[in-house]
């Protein structure tokens, strides 16, 4: 059962007057509408979570928050501190502190882990000289083998080591609010156990803001939701605090969206 958050502690990043605002998404896939004005706002150090039905739209949500150019945005607005994310393409997007987990990371063969982020922190103006020290705390913190660290990204990793993977580069690069796509998925209970714990520090120590994508309520027994939707038909029809996964266990999507 997923219980009501205890009170969040801030952590000292500066995130005065800092939002992730969704307006009035609406999103298409080769013409076909997918999402029908999606409306969201996510504050430093808050945990959003999207579920729904399969076919609602809540992968279609992530990717076109990040620029996927198959995702063609037809109306409304996305901003990140008032900046619009949807004038930007996805590196700009990523420099600005948006950061997608994704549901299936793909393999980089030749190009190292190491060499990706220490690019991204220089592209950002951030200093370099720590990022393999900083690799090495979030790879034990999570449980991800240090020899690991020396493949071509995400090469020859299962599921589960990839998405540990995607957690390291999250904490790694300080992103400042995250998309989690179904980063459940593929992980057993000890794997998702180190992952969401992880997560749920950054919200704690960095204010990081969370848009967490799933389909199961595993996920939330750690990761501390402050806010539920429920995603249909390209829609949020329904809104509400922690106790609506539960309701959602016990009724399902028919019962619980009156369908």
């Amino acid at each position: 059962m997923v219980g009501v958050n205890r009170w969040r502690k801030r952590g000292d990043r500066d995130m005065t007057n800092s939002s992730l605002v969704i307006k009035n998404l609406h999103v298409s896939v080769s013409g076909k509408p997918i999402l029908k004005g999606i409306n969201l706002e996510i504050l430093p150090g808050e945990v959003h979570v999207v579920m729904g039905p399969n076919g609602s739209g809540k992968s279609t949500l992530s990717y076109a928050l990040m620029g996927h150019p198959e995702y063609e945005v037809t109306e409304g607005e996305v901003t990140l501190d008032g900046k619009d994310m949807l004038a930007l393409p996805s590196w700009q997007r990523a420099q600005a502190g948006l950061f997608l987990c994704l549901q299936h990371p793909i393999e980089v063969p030749g190009v190292t882990l190491e060499s990706v982020l220490t690019e991204s922190a220089r592209a950002a103006g951030r200093e370099t000289s720590t990022i393999k020290k900083q690799m090495l705390e979030e790879a034990e913190s999570i449980g991800f083998e240090e020899k690991l660290l020396e493949r071509p990204m995400n090469v020859d990793l299962s599921g589960g080591e990839k998405k540990r993977n995607e957690t390291l580069q999250l904490g790694v690069l300080s992103a400042r609010y995250a998309v989690l796509d179904e980063i459940d998925s593929g992980l057993d209970v000890d794997a998702l156990a180190a992952v969401s714990q992880r997560i749920q520090g950054f919200t704690h120590d960095q204010n990081l803001g969370v848009l967490a994508i799933t389909h199961f309520s595993r996920l939330l027994e750690v990761l501390e939701p402050d806010k539920i939707h429920i995603l249909n038909d390209g829609c949020i029809q329904l809104t509400g605090g922690p106790e609506l996964v539960n309701q959602l266990e016990e009724e399902g999507y028919q019962v619980l969206l009156g369908n």
